[in-house]
C-alpha cells in the first residue's frame, strides 16, 4: 500500500492538470475564441465555465479573450479644411464594440490597437471630407448632430470589415488654429471699430440735428421777442402820439408853449454847446411876446449867457448884432 501511494498521487496530479487545462471561464466583460489548428472553431461570448482540449495534446486548443464591452478610442488635433478654405483643429471620439469575433480575429488576428489604428485612418478621412463640405460656423449649430451622422455612417463600413460596430462619433471640440484665430481676432476688431465709427458717426448726426433744432429756436424765440418788443413799442408810441394829439386839442396854444419851454430847457441848458440864433427867429418868439424890444434883448442876452465862447464867421453873425443894438438903446 505504501508503494502505491505515490503512484495514486501522480496520477490524481494529471488528472487534476488535465482537468485545470480543459477548463476556461468567460466572464461578463469579454469574449473567448477558441482556436484549434490554427482555425477558429467556435466563439463563446456569455459567461460561464467552459471545456476545450486539454493541454498536453496534439494542437491542443488555445483561447483568446477580445473585449465584450463597449470601446472608445480618441481622435485629437486634426487639422481639417472647411469650404471657405480656412484650416481648423477637431478632437473627435468613436464608441464601438467588437460584435463579430470571428471575423475580428480573422482581419487583424484579435488585435485592439491594430483595429483603431485602421478606424482612426478613416475616421481622419471622414472628418476632413464632411468638414470640407461645410463652412466653419456649421460645427455651432444645429447641423453638427448631422455631421457626426455623417462621419458614423462613412466610418461603418470599415468597422464592418474589421467586425466592429459603430455605435457612436462625437465631435468634442472645433477650436481655431493660431493663424485663424489671429485673422479671426483682426476682422472682429475690424467689424466692431466699424461699428463704433457709425454708432459714433449716428451720435454726430443726432448732436447736429438737436443743434440745429436748438439754433432754429433761439432765432424763431429772438424774432418773436423782437416783434412784440417792437408791437409794445408801436404800441406805446402810438399811445404817447395820442395823449401829445389830446393835449393838443385841449389847448393848443398851451401845448405849444409848454413844447417850447422844453424846446429852450434842452437848448439852452449847459451842455457846452455854441449856438448862433437871430433874436427875432421863430425858436425866441415866445421871449418878445411879453414886451417888444425888451423880449429881443433878453434873447440876446440869454444867448450870449448860454454860449460863452461864440465864434462867429460869415454874414450871419453881423445882423443879429447890428439888431441888438437898436433894442437896447430903445429901451
Amino acid at each position: 500500500m505504501a508503494n502505491r501511494l505515490p503512484l495514486i498521487i501522480g496520477l490524481l496530479a494529471v488528472v487534476v492538470f488535465l482537468v485545470w487545462s480543459s477548463v476556461f471561464v468567460v466572464n461578463e466583460r469579454e469574449q473567448a475564441i477558441v482556436v484549434r489548428f490554427g482555425e477558429i472553431q467556435e466563439v463563446k461570448t456569455e459567461p460561464g465555465l467552459y471545456f476545450k482540449l486539454p493541454f498536453g495534446f496534439i494542437d491542443a486548443d488555445s483561447i483568446q479573450y477580445v473585449e465584450d464591452r463597449v470601446l472608445r478610442f480618441d481622435l485629437d488635433d486634426i487639422r481639417v479644411q472647411v469650404s471657405g478654405g480656412k484650416f481648423y483643429e477637431v478632437d473627435a471620439f468613436v464608441l464601438y464594440k467588437i460584435a463579430d469575433a470571428r471575423r475580428f480575429r480573422q482581419t487583424v488576428s484579435g488585435d485592439q490597437m491594430a483595429a483603431e489604428s485602421r478606424l482612426r485612418t478613416r475616421l481622419n478621412s471622414a472628418l476632413r471630407t464632411v468638414y470640407g463640405l461645410r463652412g466653419f460656423e456649421a460645427a455651432l449649430s444645429e447641423e453638427r448632430t448631422s455631421m457626426m451622422r455623417e462621419v458614423r455612417d462613412q466610418l461603418r463600413p470599415e468597422a464592418e470589415s474589421l467586425g466592429l460596430r459603430i455605435d457612436d462619433v462625437r465631435i468634442r471640440r472645433t477650436d481655431l488654429t493660431q493663424e485663424v484665430s489671429q485673422q479671426t481676432f483682426e476682422r472682429m476688431k475690424a467689424e466692431r471699430l466699424a461699428e463704433a465709427e457709425l454708432i459714433r458717426a449716428r451720435g454726430n448726426e443726432a448732436a447736429q440735428r438737436i443743434r440745429a433744432i436748438a439754433d432754429r429756436q433761439v432765432v424763431e424765440i429772438v424774432s418773436e421777442a423782437a416783434r412784440d418788443a417792437e408791437i409794445i413799442r408801436g404800441e406805446g408810441d402810438g399811445e404817447r402820439n395820442r395823449i401829445y394829439a389830446d393835449a393838443f386839442s385841449r389847448d393848443a396854444e398851451f401845448f405849444e408853449f409848454y413844447r417850447s419851454m422844453n424846446a429852450y430847457s434842452q437848448a439852452l441848458s449847459d451842455s457846452g454847446t455854441t449856438m448862433v440864433l437871430s433874436p427875432t427867429s421863430e425858436f425866441f418868439k415866445f421871449f418878445g411876446s411879453a414886451g417888444g424890444g425888451n423880449g429881443a434883448a433878453a434873447a440876446q442876452a440869454a444867448t450870449s449867457a448860454s454860449a460863452p465862447a461864440t465864434a462867429s464867421t460869415g454874414s450871419d453873425a453881423a445882423p443879429a448884432a447890428t439888431e441888438a443894438a437898436p433894442a437896447e438903446t430903445g429901451n
